[in-house]
């Protein structure tokens, strides 16, 4: 029997936090660099309407999504996690991308025990059907909303992340730090 149901969000997450800066920027005829992304929404930063940028990712979501970068030891940290835990990634992603996101986690051969494409970003509902133990986010306000609902929550740090954290949400740096607090997750249920 696995140990801790893990939920993992996939972009920003388990990939560089900047992915979608240099084809957006050359799309838009911008400049903007990682230090300048404050915020979460992507034609907030790029200072364009909703839809416009709506309209560019519908036709470039493939292209911008195949460019993705893991983060650094992502995929081997959650290769060790895998191990003894259930590895669920949960994603606001549009559900068109179902099968293209199975396909990157393959392809970068990263583990896992299901995959959820949600198309919204209100994750609350699906953690608690898993029976979510520790979430993993970048996104500050899914963060909020998963701690308020009473789940643990590692926010991974980025530029457009850093607003005041509650008591359930944790910042982390890298995964390697990630690993060693799931351990010690782990060893606190145990004691229990």
């Amino acid at each position: 029997m696995k140990n801790l149901n893990i939920c993992i969000d996939i972009d920003g997450t388990i990939t560089d936090a900047y992915y979608w800066l240099n084809i957006t920027n050359k799309h838009f005829n911008k400049n903007i660099t990682e230090q300048q992304v404050t915020k979460y929404y992507i034609h907030e930063v790029m200072g364009i309407d909703a839809k416009e940028y709506e309209k560019f990712y519908e036709q470039n979501k493939i292209e911008i999504h195949s460019e993705q970068k893991l983060r650094e030891d992502a995929q081997m940290v959650i290769k060790r996690l895998s191990l003894i835990h259930n590895i669920y990634f949960v994603t606001a992603r549009e559900e068109s991308l179902t099968m293209f996101t199975h396909s990157y986690l393959k392809k970068n051969d990263i583990p896992y025990d299901d995959l959820f494409v949600l198309g919204s970003h209100y994750k609350v509902d699906k953690a608690r059907e898993l029976k979510c133990n520790v979430f993993i986010e970048d996104n500050y306000d899914n963060a909020i909303q998963l701690s308020t609902a009473g789940y643990k929550v590692l926010l991974i740090d980025t530029n457009y992340n850093q607003k005041p954290l509650n008591e359930n949400i944790v910042r982390v740096y890298n995964w390697k730090e990630i690993y060693s607090i799931i351990n010690e997750l782990l060893l606190q249920s145990e004691a229990m």
